[in-house]
Formats: C-alpha cells, sequence, structure tokens
C-alpha cells in the first residue's frame, strides 16, 4: 500500500475526530508560529510543547521519564528557552538550529522536533517512533527507529517527510497527523 494523498487525508481527519488532544494542538498550530516568530510567547506555551511531546501518548510514557524531562526543563531560564526559540525561527530552515534546543535542559531531539512543529508546521514535523515506523511501513525509510533519536536519523526523516509533504501537496501538520494515525 502506499501513502498517496487521499489516504493522508482520511487519515488526518479521522486524527481530527478521534484524537482527544486535536483542539488544543490545532489551536497550537494556528497560534504558535506567529508568537515564537515574533518572541510574544510566554513561558507556559514553551512548557506546553515540551509536555505535549510525552503526552500526546496519554499515559504510554512512564510518569517517572516524563516528569524528568519537564523537571528538567523547569530548570532552564525563560530567556533562554526564548533565545533558542528565536534562534529557530529567525533560521532560512528552522533544522539547521536545532543545536540551540537541544542546548536546553529537559529537550532531546525528540521534544527539539515538537518545537520545530510548533514552530514552522508547514516545513516541520515531529519525529517519534510512530512517524518513523509508518515511514518504514509505507517504504519510506527502510531503518528501525534509532534509539535515541540522532541527529542524522532526525534529518534523514524530516528530509523524506518534507519530500513526501511536496509529492502530496499537503503540509507537515496534515502528514503528522495522518502518519500518526496510520500507526498500528
Amino acid at each position: 500500500m502506499a501513502l498517496t494523498r487521499s489516504l493522508v487525508d482520511s487519515a488526518a481527519e479521522a486524527y481530527c475526530e478521534h484524537e482527544p488532544l486535536y483542539p488544543v494542538e490545532q489551536e497550537a498550530i494556528e497560534t504558535l508560529p506567529e508568537a515564537f516568530r515574533t518572541g510574544e510567547f510566554g513561558w507556559r506555551d514553551a512548557e506546553w510543547v515540551l509536555r505535549w511531546t510525552d503526552r500526546r501518548y496519554l499515559g504510554a510514557v512512564p510518569d517517572a521519564e516524563r516528569r524528568a524531562r519537564e523537571t528538567a526543563f523547569d530548570r532552564n531560564g525563560f530567556e533562554a528557552v526564548r533565545e533558542a526559540i528565536g534562534a529557530v525561527t529567525t533560521a532560512a530552515d528552522p533544522a539547521d538550529r536545532i543545536d540551540h534546543l537541544l542546548a536546553l535542559d529537559g529537550v532531546d531531539l525528540q521534544a527539539a522536533s515538537a518545537f520545530l512543529l510548533f514552530a514552522d508546521p508547514e516545513t516541520c514535523i515531529a519525529i517519534d517512533d510512530r512517524i518513523w515506523s509508518v515511514l518504514v511501513e509505507y517504504d519510506h525509510l527502510t531503518d528501525p527507529y534509532p534509539e535515541p533519536l540522532s541527529e542524522p536519523a532526525y534529518r534523514t526523516a524530516l528530509d523524506c517527510c518534507r519530500s513526501l509533504a511536496d509529492r502530496l501537496d499537503c503540509d507537515m501538520w496534515t502528514l503528522y497527523r495522518a502518519c500518526w494515525r496510520l500507526y498500528e
């Protein structure tokens, strides 16, 4: 089976209908890119993205692991977070500045890719084991998900998703939602 535009559209629509976090995610997709670009965001906005990284799994991430990431992120000063996000949003390609996000406590590549999605949902996508697995299942990637996600692997998956989104004429947020729902 191939990832077609109709399959992506129907899976993305199913995401909207069935995923409990969709309403708040959609609001974030509509507001955070501009807020991040202009620097007009608060601590809770950045913290929400970090929390979303694990909480979208709806309890599947062990509580201790999730709390450790959130506690580590809370150690960052707001100015450091603002500068990291600002550096990402001013780059020609936000993925080229991912190192600024990785310098923050509590932010690994999976969390950094979540920040990139909410900073630029047209060209960036959150990469995790679910998205990666769907790309493998549909023959767009061959290697299993690297645990932990490495920067070269992240870039490979991002390039794959960009190419796929271009071929399917959809944005990355649509592709993300579709892949999340297609995961089995």
